[in-house]
C-alpha cells in the first residue's frame, strides 16, 4: 500500500428491533437520540474529509449507503463499528471495499 486512503462503503441492513427504515411510528425517544448521534457523527466526518457521501433511500427499499476513506481494511471496519446506528444495534451494516468512479463538480 502506498500510503493512500482507500474508499470503502457500508450499507446498512435491519438491526434487531422494529423495521425503522419504513415505519416512522416505529422509533423511540432512545432510536431519535441515537439518529441524531450518528447524523452527527458522520456530519463531522464529512467536515474533516473522512465520509464522502452518505445517504438513504427515502422509500425504505433502497439502500442506506456510507461510501468514506480509510487507511486499511481495519480501520474501515473499526469506524463502521463506531457508526452510533451499528454500534447501539439499530443496524446492522456490511462493509465493502469500494471505487468512486466519478463525481459532480460543485455548483453542478
Amino acid at each position: 500500500m502506498t500510503g493512500e486512503p482507500m474508499q470503502f462503503l457500508y450499507q446498512f441492513g435491519p438491526g434487531e428491533g422494529p423495521e425503522l427504515a419504513t415505519d416512522p411510528t416505529a422509533w423511540t425517544e432512545e432510536d431519535e437520540r441515537v439518529f441524531d448521534a450518528h447524523y452527527s457523527w458522520l456530519r463531522r466526518a464529512a467536515e474533516e474529509g473522512t465520509v464522502i457521501l452518505a445517504g438513504r433511500s427515502p422509500d425504505g427499499v433502497g439502500p442506506a449507503i456510507v461510501i468514506f476513506e480509510a487507511k486499511s481494511e481495519e480501520e474501515a471496519r473499526q469506524f463502521m463499528q463506531d457508526d452510533p446506528f451499528v454500534r447501539h444495534g439499530l443496524f446492522r451494516a456490511e462493509l465493502h471495499p469500494f471505487r468512486v468512479a466519478l463525481v459532480r463538480e460543485s455548483g453542478s
